[in-house]
């Protein structure tokens, strides 16, 4: 029997836990749209599949499909993925998905936020939206467990916690007349605290450059562990990017989390700016309603869209002269873990990146 429930997690005793705290299992969904991934999304279907192989190294996958593509994602992906089929619109797991909370006892519940596609009918991404909307309750359904339907819209990609009490933001995702625009800030931190079990909100300024999402934290900065976040960062004061990390680094110096450490701050260099090809423009189908991908756009590229598994990380890499500096230094912060980097070009012309397309279940008691 799966419920959903009237009261809050806080109310219940429930909290998120960090991203870096055990696992069952990662969900991801599989991509298709052809107004979004090129060439019939078989390109950003073998980088799901190469992501989905590193986390399997570490832990369970759950990928869900389409109807109308579940033999193909099936045939694709190896025996030890599990394929179930949970209707969508895209494939952004972060964004569409629940937000797993847990409480002292090992209990696992999950939170359904609200979801409008990146900013609703006048500047989402896409229309319709409705699946991606539904997917949480599938989800609560498939595992049977219950779920809070929180009276919010927001994107899993949007927050992050260190599991101790302590949330991080972006000012320009979650203060966005598109998302909330009857809600103060003040209301907005009420919900997060109830919904998350958080005590203390960071808000950051800006979300990473050109980021589509309106500024998504998890491309910007997120905890390694408490007290210790990592910074995108660019040493070219030329760059866009490069007053958006000064203020973001700024901020995070200043912070105190919910136990009153100041934070230590990890300084990761972005990539070089990576723009669309004409090739990889061209072989997007354009569709009203839906971003269009043009070329000479610069993407949003961050090593810091990276994701924690059971033991392991799994970063996006871009073929940068950057990119094996990144790996060394996530890997000298975190030694107990096994940093794998995984091409991730193909996520990223979608819009987003490792982090967004899995979302991790805690494992419970």
């Amino acid at each position: 029997m799966v419920y959903t429930l009237s009261s809050t997690p806080r109310q219940d005793g429930f909290y998120m836990p960090a991203e870096f705290a055990p696992h069952k299992q990662t969900w991801m969904l599989w991509p298709e749209r052809p107004d979004n991934w090129r060439l019939g999304a078989k390109p950003a279907q073998k980088a799901f599949v190469a992501v989905a192989k590193a986390i399997a190294q570490f832990e369970p996958v759950v990928m869900g499909v389409n109807q109308r593509q579940f033999l193909n994602a099936r045939a694709m992906l190896p025996p030890q993925i599990r394929v179930v089929e949970i209707s969508n619109n895209d494939s952004w797991m972060r964004d569409v998905g629940p937000t797993f909370v847990v409480n002292g006892q090992g209990t696992v519940r999950l939170v359904d936020w609200m979801f409008n596609a990146w900013g609703g009918l006048r500047e989402g991404l896409y229309f319709p939206w409705d699946l991606d909307d539904l997917v949480p309750r599938k989800v609560a359904e498939i595992e049977g467990i219950d779920r809070y339907a929180a009276p919010l819209v927001l994107e899993g990609g949007s927050i992050h916690v260190d599991g101790e009490g302590t949330l991080l933001t972006t000012e320009q995702c979650l203060l966005n007349p598109n998302r909330n625009p009857e809600l103060s800030k003040e209301e907005i931190e009420t919900y997060l605290k109830e919904y998350t079990g958080a005590e203390c909100i960071l808000w950051l300024g800006e979300g990473v450059y050109n980021d589509e999402t309106n500024g998504h934290v998890d491309n910007l900065a997120c905890f390694l562990r408490p007290g210790v976040v990592a910074l995108t960062w660019t040493d070219d004061h030329n760059d866009p990017q490069y007053p958006i990390s000064q203020d973001a680094y700024d901020r995070l110096r200043r912070f105190r989390d919910v136990k009153g450490r100041s934070l230590e701050v990890v300084k990761i260099h972005q990539p070089n700016p990576i723009r669309i090809t004409a090739e990889e423009a061209e072989g997007v189908d354009a569709v009203e309603g839906t971003l269009p991908r043009q070329a000479g756009d610069r993407m949003a590229a961050s090593y810091i869209n990276f994701y924690f598994c059971n033991g392991g990380v799994v970063v996006p890499t871009f073929d940068d002269p950057h990119d094996q500096l990144a790996l060394e230094t996530l890997q000298r912060c975190l030694p107990e873990r096994r940093v794998v980097g995984v091409s991730a070009r193909e996520i990223l012309l979608g819009g987003g990146n490792i982090h967004c397309i899995t979302q991790q279940q805690p494992l419970g008691g």
